[in-house]
Order: C-alpha cells, then structure tokens, then sequence
C-alpha cells in the first residue's frame, strides 16, 4: 500500500471540522473537485469509507474519526518539522560550535552570549576551552564552527580570519614593589616573572617584545588563565603582562599596580570560520552578533 498523503489527509481534516466539502474547500483554497478526490483516494486506499454524508452535515464514521484523529497528530508533527528547518534555516536555532581561550570566555564572551540569548534564544552556543592553535586545527577538521583566536594565524585552506577586537597588554605588577610609571623590558626582566603556557600565542607576543629590546626572562610559574595569574600578582608572587579586558576590582586593585609598558605591546583577536557559503543559519547569526561587538 502506498503511503499516505499528508495533503489528503489535511484535507479530511478539515472536512471534519467545517463540516461539508465547499466549506474546507475555500479554507484549503482548494477546487471543490479536488477535496472530493482526496477523500475518494484516501477511502479507495485504505478501502474502508471515512465520511457520511448527511443533508445538512459531513461527518467521519468510526474508522475516519479514528484516522482523523492521528492526522491532526501526523500534520502537526510535519508542521513542526517544517518549523523547524525554517527556524534552523534563517539562523533562529541551532547549535554553534565555539572554541576560544579562558580570558575571552571570562572577560569578553559573556557580553556576547548574553546578547544572543536574549535575541536569538534557539541558538545554543556550546564552548570549549583552546588555544589559538588548537581552534584553528579544531575549525579545519569540521569539529569547532566558529574561533575567537589571537592573530595573526598561518593561512589555512578553507578558513576566514577576520580582524575582532584588540587589546592593549599592560604590566600587572605587586603593589608593594617600586615600579617605573612605565614598564620597561629591562626593568621587568630582572623581577619574578608570571607568564603564559610556553605553547600559546600569547607566551609568543610577550616574548618577542622581550626579545626586542635584548631580553630573554625566565618565568617563575606559567599557566593560562588570567584571572588566576592577576592573583598570583596581587598576592605578591610576581609580575605578568595581561592584555586589559576590563577595569581590575576592587580588592585586586589594592594590591597590584596596572601600569603601561614602554615601548607599548597590543594583542589582537580576530574571528575564525569556515567561507560564509559553507555556513549553516546558525553560525551566521552568532557571526553577525560577535560582528556587532567588533573594535571600529
């Protein structure tokens, strides 16, 4: 037996419910000939009869009440489907895979997730916790969607990295030390020293300003997150150089100091995706949300 159709079966649907043949027919914007052969098709497929025609009413027998019953179940389930695909679609819901470093997730994400929750709640954005490096490896392979990543990066076939938000790095030094009002390479050489994992982009930009200036520090400690090394600082362990997100609090601001680097050092963020053609509606609205908080 073939299967049934869901255009027929909307059809009996409405016969049921308004009662004659004219009246679905108009609600369906249908030719009246053509309801009667959905249902003609419909009782010679399932060779029962589904309607009782009366003087003044259409009413389903037994077996078409039954089967009207599981329709409206069945066109309900299709309309939802349909739904469904044009909400995933025009970039109303989905999932978004975003991959980015701790400092972004603690300092700059919650912004942009808060927006997005708040004009696209069908979007679920799911986040891991990566470096630079690992993001991109990540994007190339079809496992993360999207990558909040320190630039420059290596080109890599496939992928778009656009220019997001820069930051200007900064010397977080312990309150109790004596400190130039400008934070030299030479002067911060020679003091404990609190510094990115040796694999991360970040490590890299600091060494390098290091290195400019004929500079090649050890550090005492290394670890990735920023708000665990501004800690370490205020407890008086050491200094680090820590791009600025937001202004320090209150308690950690009693005892550090925040103070700017000679000659100045700036990280840069970009956005890291797959071409725009290759996007599915949901990571094109997480794109256009994470654009709409880009540095002008």
């Amino acid at each position: 037996m073939r299967h049934l159709n869901l255009d027929q079966l909307r059809t009996l649907v409405s016969i049921a419910d308004l009662g004659t043949f004219s009246a679905a027919a108009n609600a369906l914007h249908l030719a009246q000939p053509t309801v009667s052969l959905h249902v003609s098709e419909l009782e010679s497929r399932l060779d029962v009869q589904l309607l009782v025609r009366g003087a003044r009413r259409i009413t389903p027998t037994a077996a078409g009440a039954a089967l009207v019953e599981r329709a409206r179940r069945l066109l309900r389930d299709a309309d939802d489907a349909i739904d469904v695909v044009r909400r995933r679609a025009e970039g109303r819901m989905g999932r978004v895979r975003l991959g980015t470093s701790t400092g972004v997730v603690v300092e700059l994400l919650p912004q942009v997730l808060e927006a997005l929750e708040q004009d696209h709640p069908g979007i679920d954005v799911e986040v891991s916790i990566l470096g630079s490096t690992e993001t991109m490896s990540r994007l190339a392979m079809g496992t993360l969607d999207v990558g909040l990543v320190a630039i420059p990066q290596p080109p890599m076939r496939d992928l778009v990295v656009t220019r997001w938000r820069s930051q200007p790095m900064m010397a977080f030094v312990p309150k109790k030390w004596e400190a130039p009002r400008r934070v030299t390479p030479r002067w911060l050489a020679g003091r404990p020293l609190i510094f990115n994992d040796a694999t991360t982009h970040m490590y890299r930009l600091t060494m390098e300003w290091f290195a400019a200036a004929g500079e090649s520090p050890r550090p005492r400690i290394e670890l990735n997150f920023d708000a665990a090394m501004r800690s370490l600082v205020a407890a008086g362990y050491g200094a680090a150089v820590l791009p600025v997100h937001q202004p320090v609090g209150a308690e950690l601001n009693e005892r550090l100091q925040v103070l700017p680097l000679s000659p100045k050092l700036t990280r840069h963020l970009g956005i890291a995706h797959r071409p725009k053609p290759a996007l599915d509606g949901a990571t094109a609205t997480v794109l256009r949300v994470l654009s709409a908080f880009a540095q002008r």
